[in-house]
C-alpha cells in the first residue's frame, strides 16, 4: 500500500481536486490512504477569524466564516451538483458550529491553545468529507475517517506530539481493514485527538508528518507527498531561476534543507519515514508526469559533493559577550540556560571563551531573552540577516570546500560561520539583502552544468574529472527546462 498526502493548492477548488480523483484513481491498485491538508489559505483564515472574534470584533468573525462557507459549497456543487445531500448536510453543520465557537470566543474574549486548535482542526476535517465525496460520486471507493480517531496525541495543545504505539494500534486497528476491502481512505491531516478524545494538533505544516506517521504504520512501500511544485530544487527559485530539480536526496541532506528554510516537506516528515526506511517522493499535482524528488535513505553518490543551497531569511544575531574577570567554565552554561528559560530555538551558534554570537528567528520577540542575558553579560541583537547552508555529501571530511565556497562569495559580508557539528551542512550567516546574490553566485559556482548520477564504482573517474576543472556539477539534477517554473515552497 502507499500513502498519498495532497496539500492546500492541490485541493484549492473543483478543478484542483478533480485532478486528485485522477491521479489516486492510476494508483488504486497500489491501496492507497489518502491525506489532504486543509484548501489553500483556509488555515491562516481561520487564524485571523479566531483572533478577530478574541479581540471582540465578532462581525469580521462571522464574515470570513461565511465566505469559507461559500468557497467550500461552491466547490461541493461544483463536483459533485446537487448529489449528495449528505454532504451539504455535513458542511451546514460544521460552519454552524464554527459560527458559535466564534462568538463563544468573542462573549469570553479568550483565545487558548485548546480552543485554537479546535478552530483551526475545521479546515482539514472539511476538505477531507469534501474530497472523499468527490471521490464517491467519481467512482472511488473513498471513505472518510477522522484523524482524531486514529492519531494519538499528548495534550500540548498548537504543537502536540504524537503517541506512536497508540497510534500504530489505532490505524492498524481502522485502516487496515478499509485497504482490505478495497475501499479508499481519506484522512485529513494535521490533527489528531489526546487520550481524552480532545482536539489538538501537531504543528504547521503537519500534514506531511501525519501522511509519514500512517505510512510508518502500515507499513507502506512510499509515501508521496504531492504540492504545486516538480519536487525538491537545489535551492529556491525565486532567488535563483537557474534552479534544479533533484531526482534524488538522501533524508539526511532533506531535512538539512528543511531545517535551513527549504520548505518542500516539513521537517518533521522524515522521522516516521527514516525509522521504517521508506522511501519519500516529492510530487507534483498540476504537473502528475514529472517524476519529481525521491528521498530516501542513501541517494546515490555524484560526481561532486554539492547537492543544494537552502536560505532562510528574516534571521537576528544575538551577540553575548561576558568580561573576562568572569568564571567562563560557566558562562556558556549560563546563557544556555536563559535561552532554554524562554524556549527560544537557535539556529547557529559561534562560541569562543567569553563570546557567543546565535542566531534566532526575527519573528520571535526576544526582548525578555536580551534583558535577562544582559543580567550576566553584554547582550546586543542584530537584525536582518540571513542563513545560507550549502548541504551536501561529507563536506566536513572534504579538503578544499570551504575554500570553493566563501570563494565564491568573496564580495558579501560574512557575519558568523558553522562548519564542523554537521558533516553534510556548511551554514553561514549574511545580510537578508546579501542572500540573493550569494545564492547567485554560489549557484553558478556548484551547480552551472548538468551531471547526471555517477555509480559508486566510477568514482575515480569521476574524481579526475572533478580536479579538471568540471566539478561544478550537480548529481541527479535536472535542467531546468524539465521543470514547472515556481516558488520552492511548502503549500
Amino acid at each position: 500500500m502507499i500513502v498519498m498526502k495532497f496539500g492546500g493548492t492541490s485541493v484549492e477548488d473543483a478543478k484542483a481536486i478533480g485532478r486528485v480523483v485522477s491521479i489516486v484513481r492510476a494508483r488504486a491498485e497500489r491501496r492507497p490512504v489518502v491525506v489532504v491538508s486543509a484548501m489553500a489559505r483556509v488555515t491562516d483564515q481561520l487564524h485571523t477569524m479566531a483572533n478577530a472574534a478574541a479581540a471582540g470584533d465578532v462581525d469580521s468573525a462571522l464574515s470570513l466564516a461565511k465566505a469559507m462557507r461559500e468557497r467550500h459549497q461552491q466547490t461541493a456543487r461544483r463536483l459533485l451538483g446537487k448529489a449528495d445531500g449528505e454532504l451539504y448536510e455535513a458542511l451546514h453543520e460544521s460552519f454552524n458550529s464554527l459560527e458559535d465557537l466564534l462568538r463563544g470566543i468573542a462573549a469570553l474574549r479568550e483565545l487558548s491553545p485548546r480552543t485554537t486548535d479546535y478552530v483551526l482542526s475545521f479546515g482539514e476535517l472539511l476538505s477531507s468529507r469534501v474530497v472523499a465525496a468527490a471521490f464517491r460520486a467519481k467512482g472511488l471507493p473513498g471513505v472518510l475517517v477522522d484523524s482524531r480517531e486514529v492519531l494519538v496525541t499528548d495534550g500540548q495543545h498548537t504543537h502536540a506530539v504524537p503517541q506512536f504505539d497508540e497510534t500504530n494500534q489505532k490505524m492498524i486497528e481502522r485502516l487496515r481493514p478499509l485497504l482490505e476491502a478495497g475501499s479508499v481512505p481519506v484522512m485529513g491531516g494535521f490533527i489528531g485527538a489526546n487520550r481524552e478524545g480532545t482536539t489538538t494538533t501537531i504543528g504547521r505544516g503537519g500534514s506531511d508528518f501525519s501522511a509519514a506517521i500512517v505510512g510508518a504504520a502500515l507499513g507502506a512501500e512510499r509515501i508521496e507527498i504531492w504540492t504545486d511544485v516538480d519536487g525538491i530544487k537545489t535551492t529556491d527559485p525565486r532567488l535563483c531561476p537557474d534552479a534544479r530539480r533533484l531526482a534524488e536526496i538522501s533524508f539526511d541532506e532533506a531535512a538539512e534543507m528543511a531545517y535551513f528554510g527549504a520548505k518542500v516537506l516539513h521537517p518533521a516528515t522524515m522521522i516516521p519515514a527514516m525509522e521504517e526506511n521508506i522511501p519519500v517522493y516529492v510530487l507534483n499535482s498540476r504537473n502528475p508526469r514529472n517524476q519529481g524528488t525521491c528521498v530516501r535513505s542513501r541517494a546515490p553518490r555524484t560526481a561532486t559533493r554539492f547537492t543544494a543551497i537552502a536560505v532562510k531569511k528574516n534571521i537576528t544575531i544575538v551577540n553575548v559577550v561576558a568580561a573576562r574577570m568572569l568564571e567562563a567554565h560557566a558562562f556558556l552554561h549560563d546563557v544556555f540556560s536563559v535561552l532554554k528559560r524562554h524556549q527560544i530555538p537557535v539556529e547557529l551558534v559561534s562560541t569562543s571563551e567569553v563570546s557567543v554570537s546565535l542566531t534566532v528567528d526575527s519573528k520571535l520577540n526576544i526582548a525578555g531573552l536580551l534583558a535577562d542575558l544582559r543580567q550576566i553579560a553584554e547582550a546586543e541583537a542584530e537584525p536582518g540577516k540571513a542563513i545560507v547552508a550549502v548541504i551536501g555529501e561529507n563536506l566536513r571530511g572534504t579538503p578544499g570546500m570551504l575554500t570553493r565556497v566563501f570563494g565564491a562569495i568573496a564580495d558579501v559580508n560574512v557575519r558568523m560561520v558553522s562548519q564542523g557539528a554537521s558533516e553534510i551542512n556548511i551554514g553561514f550567516v549574511i545580510e537578508e539583502r546579501d542572500a540573493a546574490h550569494a545564492v547567485d553566485r554560489l549557484h553558478r559556482l556548484l551547480f552551472s552544468r548538468r551531471n547526471r548520477t555517477t555509480p559508486r564504482a566510477k568514482q575515480t573517474n569521476a574524481a579526475s574529472r572533478a580536479s579538471a576543472g568540471i566539478a561544478s556539477l550537480v548529481g541527479g539534477a535536472e535542467p531546468e527546462h524539465e521543470m514547472a517554473a515556481g516558488r520552492n515552497g511548502k503549500e
